[in-house]
């Protein structure tokens, strides 16, 4: 079965609605051979080290019902729909299914915060709400489809994560998942190799923004944030965070915040998150979640992702925050600690990923923020060893191997890092 050829590589619409009547009839996707869902549509998707094509009638042996594929020489097999892009078929699946949606869709992006926000939302939302919403961090050019692909007609609402790392990746996921509904958690810096400047990670985070508005959608602003709020003349706006870190009661080392007119106990550290629970505790009342349903899911809500995630390990308190790190998120979490109340605090850091040519300079602003705020910090990566080599080791095993020597013990210990750094992997600590 041909839909597309090389010299149409876009499906003709008369194609895409039967590409999207063999989706109704099979709705669950699949993209890798080692988590096939029977009877599933198995999309073949090419990377720089694999070529799911290979795999199409591997697919079809474990159970899936049909296959989409660019193999031409599979044009004959009835259960494969032979493609010129298998991802552009992908997205432009998902595009006519989100065309035929009619539940209020809320696209979600910032430079932090945006997957502990999304799933903040969903918690408030689920109160009220059947949710779909991005699973894990499937924010970007696959996961955006997958995430619109796996919604279904008794979900009520959904919420689609959105993330970025070179210019205008924002607005072609706009284009795919058109969101009525916009919140941007804060704009920072992070992948500025990609980007090549803060002003470019500024215009494309703030395609959200226009997207949602040229659609006459509603945004979701921090009031407190000048970034996001400065230069929007727009009418349906909905602000909040008002008070900002003032909304915090407690935080040792859970916060504890003033949210939906009383009193929460969470399972999250870090002053930086109370907006990311306002933004959910705003998304909840707009949506019309009742204030004790609100509180009650931001306090049910626990981290399970390694973001400001709290275990007590032996005599240490870890806060395990190394899924990922840029300059802000690395300054928060340090300034968050710094405030935490325990008379033994280390900040364990590995190197941030994606900076170009600003990588030295920001990887030594970090090593003067923690002499600024006083706190023992040990450094893991290439950039941090550039200016600290006497505190910095190559990489986690030979930390690991000073740590069994020299075992940690009755503290309370950060530890940050890009997720290439692998600090999960640190044994001695984490188990």
């Amino acid at each position: 079965m041909i839909l597309g050829t090389d010299n149409c590589p876009s499906l003709p619409f008369s194609n895409m609605e039967k590409l999207y009547e063999l989706y109704l009839k099979h709705p669950q996707i699949c993209t890798d051979t080692r988590n096939i869902i029977p009877d599933c549509l198995f999309v073949c998707l090419k990377g720089e080290r694999f070529d799911g094509n290979t795999f199409a009638l591997s697919a079809l042996e474990q159970g899936a019902a049909y296959v989409i594929t660019e193999n031409t020489d599979l044009s004959d097999n009835p259960r494969c729909v032979v493609v010129a892009d298998s991802l552009k078929t992908l997205q432009e699946l998902a595009a006519y299914h989100r065309q035929q949606l009619t539940i209020p869709v809320i696209g979600i992006t910032g430079t932090n915060g945006k997957t502990t926000t999304k799933e903040l939302v969903s918690s408030v939302l689920s109160k009220k709400f059947r949710t779909a919403y991005t699973k894990g961090n499937l924010n970007n050019h696959i996961g955006v489809p997958l995430t619109l692909l796996s919604i279904r007609p008794d979900d009520g609402i959904a919420i689609v994560e959105m993330g970025a790392n070179h210019p205008g990746e924002i607005e072609f996921l706009c284009n795919i998942a058109r969101p009525g509904f916009g919140l941007i958690t804060n704009i920072g810096k992070a992948h500025i190799e990609g980007f090549g400047s803060e002003a470019e990670i500024v215009h494309t985070k703030k395609a959200l923004y226009r997207s949602v508005i040229r659609d006459h959608g509603t945004l979701f602003v921090n009031v407190n944030d000048s970034k996001l709020r400065d230069g929007l003349d727009y009418d349906k706006l909905v602000y909040y965070a008002e008070g900002g870190e003032d909304n915090i009661v407690d935080m040792s080392p859970y916060l504890r915040i003033r949210v939906a007119g009383c009193e929460v106990d969470t399972h999250l550290t870090g002053s930086y998150n109370i907006y990311n629970f306002l933004a959910a505790a705003a998304v909840g009342h707009y949506f019309g979640v009742t204030d004790k349903q609100t509180a009650e899911a931001l306090s049910e809500y626990t981290p399970s992702n390694h973001r400001s995630q709290i275990n007590k390990i032996g005599s240490n308190v870890i806060i395990s925050d190394y899924y990922n790190a840029n300059p802000t998120s690395m300054e928060a979490a340090l300034r968050n600690l710094a405030k935490l109340s325990h008379p033994h605090k280390l900040a364990i850091l590995g190197d941030m990923g994606e900076l170009g040519v600003v990588s030295h300079d920001e990887h030594l602003k970090i090593i003067q923020l923690c002499e600024s705020l006083g706190l023992d910090a040990l450094f893991v990566g290439s950039e941090f060893a550039f200016h600290h080599p006497k505190r910095c080791y190559h990489d986690v095993e030979e930390l690991n191997q000073i740590l069994k020597e020299q075992p940690i013990t009755d503290s309370m210990i950060l530890v940050k890092g890009s997720n290439y750094m692998h600090l999960n992997k640190l044994t001695e600590l984490l188990g």
